[in-house]
């Protein structure tokens, strides 16, 4: 069985691979940046880092039915692990991206970021998946490796924290509106 699809050799695995990195690095970078809490530079190091690894196994992976969910799992779990090797408590402040949609608030959109930065890893990685990356309960399970009713739980709970988080800040934001 020919494991390389072409005549190509490494050059042609390593031209592909870029070109698929070129293609989907900034959705991956999005996805990190809501990850990390708005941490552009930790944001950068995990698309690296899960880059990297994806690149380690890219014989196989280019094969998959599904690339970019393989991609995503691998992402979101180096984000999971870099969160639980980081010893310090430190938390990034969350600055709003350039270019925010119309209509959309920033100082709103700093405070979410903040909020969402105070969440676990995992609690952060689902609401990331289900509402950022338009993931399905199952979809999210899956890249997660969790069962689809502990998705669901830490949806739920994830979004009442987040609710919580907000609070007063939520309502002076938008009665100035």
């Amino acid at each position: 069985m020919e494991r390389h699809g072409g005549s190509g050799g490494s050059n042609g695995r390593r031209a592909e691979f870029e070109e698929y990195a070129n293609l989907r690095g900034p959705q991956l970078f999005r996805t990190a940046l809501l990850l990390t809490g708005g941490d552009w530079h930790q944001a950068e190091d995990l698309v690296q880092t899960a880059l990297a690894r994806v690149y380690a196994s890219w014989v196989r992976v280019r094969g998959a039915d599904n690339r970019d969910a393989y991609v995503r799992t691998v992402l979101v779990r180096a984000h999971i692990a870099q969160r639980r090797r980081k010893s310090s408590g430190e938390r990034p402040v969350a600055a709003p991206p350039d270019g925010a949609a119309r209509g959309t608030d920033p100082a709103l959109r700093v405070a979410l970021l903040q909020a969402l930065a105070r969440l676990p890893a995992k609690d952060r990685a689902v609401l990331v998946l289900r509402y950022w990356e338009d993931r399905s309960v199952q979809q999210t399970a899956a890249d997660l490796g969790l069962r689809p009713g502990t998705v669901r739980n830490r949806s739920m709970a994830a979004l009442a924290r987040l609710r919580e988080l907000l609070g007063d800040e939520r309502e002076s934001l938008t009665a100035g509106s």
